[in-house]
């Protein structure tokens, strides 16, 4: 190589390069290892647009928190001023549906808590004849929070 001049592979090289970005297409290249006479989209779309932020993104469909929780596992339901007790929710990673098994000293009618489902940013506990015992919304990285018909507060957490 002499100083200054560049080999023809590298040369045809930066011609594409330099085609590509300014959105110039040519099967002219393809005799000399260029393009191959097709449009390189990655190198020619342009770049996108709109605000930019470090926050994390949204999850498409709403952005519902609840939608990302992994349900499995054991979880304290507390209702304001009666009591707490120990459930274990059922499921497999991001199941929106599954079992409940309450263990004793559930405060009012919560002993009877067997299911539960995930629905539209929503967390529906449902006793052993599958009616609804509360609807608890997301207020936080696992935590629910919610009031049963009687107006009782209940939140459940990890």
């Amino acid at each position: 190589m002499v100083c200054g001049r560049l080999p023809a592979w590298r040369l045809s090289a930066v011609v594409a390069g330099l085609a590509a970005l300014c959105g110039c297409t040519s099967d002219r290249f393809s005799a000399i290892g260029g393009l191959n006479g097709q449009n390189d989209a990655a190198a020619t779309t342009t770049a996108p647009t709109g605000k930019v932020t470090a926050a994390p993104l949204e999850p498409p469909g709403g952005g519902s928190q609840s939608a990302t929780v992994d349900m499995g596992g054991r979880w304290f339901l507390a209702a304001s001023g009666v009591g707490m007790c120990a459930m274990t929710f059922n499921a497999i990673p991001g199941a929106l549906e599954g079992a409940i098994a309450p263990e004793g000293g559930c405060p009012g009618n919560f002993f009877t808590s067997r299911q539960w489902v995930l629905s539209q940013g929503a967390l529906v506990i449902r006793d052993h004849n599958g009616a609804p015992l509360v609807q608890l919304a997301s207020v936080g990285p696992n935590r629910f929070e919610g009031r049963t018909t009687a107006g009782e507060v209940i939140s459940l957490a990890r």
